[in-house]
């Protein structure tokens, strides 16, 4: 397969699972919060902030399933389970870094653009409805 642009993101090329993975609204957040550290489920709740628990598991697993979190169960009572980033997944951090960059720098242009197309969108409405 020839390396070019549009190529690139073809259903059998890694390049697309790679996007797929970090395109998913919470894998990125979680392994965000996995690059500080193992943690367990519940400081991942607190961490993450506005995800279920149903979700993180989901996510956890999927994240699992690529080979970038590892789940280390311990022998205790009562059972403590943490998570953290595999070293496939802390590969990751660097990239992520340069996402949350870019969100900070950038974030606010974004959502003033998209108040004035609503704000615009609004406006054409009321027009063609009065």
């Amino acid at each position: 397969m020839d390396d070019s642009a549009g190529s690139v993101f073809l259903a059998d090329c890694p390049a697309r699972l790679a996007v797929e993975i970090i395109t998913d609204k919470w894998a990125v957040v979680v392994l965000f919060a996995l690059s500080r550290g193992p943690c367990r489920h519940g400081e991942l709740v607190g961490l993450v902030g506005g995800i279920s628990r149903k979700v993180l598991t989901q996510t956890l697993r999927r994240l699992q399933g690529y080979g970038l979190v590892e789940r280390r169960t311990y022998p205790e009572a009562p059972p403590r389970v943490e998570y953290s980033l595999t070293d496939l997944g802390l590969t990751l951090v660097e990239p992520i870094a340069v996402l949350t960059d870019w969100a900070r720098s950038y974030g606010g242009a974004v959502v003033s653009f998209q108040a004035a197309a609503e704000e615009k969108a609004a406006e054409e409405e009321s027009e063609s409805g009065s």
